[in-house]
């Protein structure tokens, strides 16, 4: 072999040697990038399942132990005990705690031998098979028990007797004499007040579907048709429509509000083969006395307008963005600490020490506002004690979750949900400033159960205009609800009286807040 031949090249060799290197590298970078993003999917789709999973199952609780929560019990006048502290939840074993005893006009039925005095009784008495009649009683024993017979439909039959008689005179003509019907909210319609308001209570607040109803009345002996009993409820609609106009004017008289949103199908002529996706924007007053329900055929920007642009104040809302891009400069947004907790409480399988601390600091700005509910303290007491004791929580998390979330991958779910946190958490904390604001929109959530639970059952509405009409039924009944005034005796006096008669200062009176029966 020749000197030439035999020579090595080490230039080139390191050359090429370092090209290599520089390649594996790449491409070892590359594969730990393509290993991230695969496990960020596989984050996301265990979310997914997790989610699924609740739906399926029907469980939806939230509830959070910190272990950390033995250091908040001499601060916040709260007795827990727990068995082991945990950093997983399914090490807590066993969780209890003291609350405050209910007063005697908050006091249930708690026992089945005292029951409610002012129920009808009906009494059965029972005699001895044996002859007793040179026997003298010395007393008796009762058995009280509830008892139940199901609804009657029947006939009210309204006579109007007719009279003449002449008038005097020498061309006496005959005069007739009667009484007038009664003149109703809805007139000339073969249901009279009681069984329209049994029927819109049925479906709206006990969610039963008119085919249901009809179901009841067919085994009574009374064949409906499906149009006729639409059309009721139609009517009853109609009727009560100056109401719904009223109540929302009465609503503007408050300065802080909440909103939400929620779904609702909707046929239309325009789609042959689907329903058409709707939606309730539904409205209530920071006492949680007065709700509206605003149907509008999408979730636009534009469709809060029509209701938002006479109100001013504070309004609570659950973070859609598109509220903070509404041109209103009267309202002053701020957002739901509930629903950021929720972001964080579902990423626990993504981190659960990040996930349990940030828990663990929401856990306590919600035992000091359960403080405040307890001790009953004045509106000035709650800023003041705020300003006190949640301020400075919030300012920790706030500051942590920044400087947490520069060492995550952004896609991972605990780094959205800080995400949506970091971005909102100025007016999350809003709340604290103040003595009157709540720290979360649960309050409006309950009042959408009433929706869920009915769209559950009766799948869809007619039209948009059903739609229109069903969500001021809802904000009556939901209003009756809210005042613990019974909506069927409400409804029927309303239906029974002539609301075309009454004058327009004094439809209000008829609003459930202000009926007396």
């Amino acid at each position: 072999m020749s000197e030439s031949a035999a020579h090595i090249n080490y230039k080139e060799l390191y050359e090429a040697t370092l090209l290599m290197n520089q390649h594996l590298l790449k491409g070892m970078e590359q594969q730990q990038k393509s290993n991230q993003s695969l496990q960020d999917q596989v984050a996301q789709l265990q979310y997914q399942l997790q989610q699924l999973t609740k739906l399926l199952k029907g469980f939806k609780s939230e509830r959070f132990v910190p272990a950390t929560i033995s250091n908040m019990q001499s601060e916040l006048g709260f007795s827990l005990e727990i068995t082991a502290f945990a950093t997983n939840l399914e090490d807590v074993s066993k969780i209890s705690y003291t609350r405050k005893k209910k007063t005697n006009d908050e006091s249930e039925l708690t026992s089945i031998s005292k029951l409610p005095d002012h129920l009808r009784r009906e009494t059965t008495v029972l005699e001895p098979v044996e002859d007793v009649t040179d026997c003298v009683k010395i007393g008796e024993e009762v058995r009280e028990t509830l008892s139940w017979k199901p609804g009657e439909i029947f006939v009210n039959r309204t006579v109007v007797n007719v009279y003449s008689r002449i008038a005097t005179g020498k061309k006496g003509k005959e005069i007739i004499i009667k009484s007038a019907l009664p003149v109703r909210a809805i007139n000339k319609c073969l249901a009279d007040p009681a069984l329209l308001a049994q029927i819109t209570v049925d479906k709206l607040v006990d969610h039963k579907p008119l085919n249901r109803q009809l179901e009841t009345f067919k085994r009574n002996g009374v064949i409906i048709a499906y149009s006729i009993i639409a059309d009721w409820i139609c009517l009853v609609a109609k009727a009560l429509q100056p109401l719904g106009i009223i109540l929302l004017k009465e609503m503007y008289k408050y300065d802080y509000w909440h909103a939400d949103e929620t779904t609702i199908e909707v046929l239309d002529r325009a789609k042959e083969k689907e329903t058409h996706k709707g939606y309730y924007w539904s409205y209530l007053t920071g006492d949680g006395k007065l709700i509206y329900y605003d149907y509008q055929p999408g979730r636009g920007g534009e469709r809060p307008l029509s209701i938002l642009k006479d109100f001013k104040g504070n309004l609570q809302v659950d973070g859609y963005a598109i509220y903070d891009e509404l041109p209103l400069e009267d309202i002053t947004i701020f957002y739901c600490m509930a629903h950021a907790r929720r972001r964080i409480y579902d990423a626990q399988s993504n981190n659960i020490k990040l996930a349990s601390h940030a828990l663990a600091e929401i856990a306590k700005l919600y035992a000091i506002e359960q403080e405040c509910k307890d001790e009953n303290l004045s509106e000035e007491q709650i800023k003041e004690y705020r300003l006190k004791k949640s301020i400075p929580i919030l300012k920790e998390p706030g500051e942590w979750m920044v400087n947490e979330y520069k060492q995550l991958r952004p896609k991972t779910l605990i780094a959205k949900a800080l995400a949506y946190s970091i971005k909102r958490w100025e007016k999350l904390s809003l709340y604290a400033t103040t003595g009157h604001l709540q720290i979360d929109n649960n309050a409006i959530e309950r009042c959408m159960r009433s929706v869920a639970v009915g769209r559950k059952n009766y799948l869809f509405c007619g039209s948009h205009d059903a739609a229109g009409r069903a969500g001021r039924l809802y904000s009556l009944l939901v209003t009756c609800k809210l005042n613990n005034v019974n909506p069927y005796e409400w409804l029927k006096d309303i239906l029974s009286q002539d609301l075309s008669e009454i004058p327009i200062n004094q439809i209000k009176n008829l609003l459930p807040h202000n009926w007396k029966k």
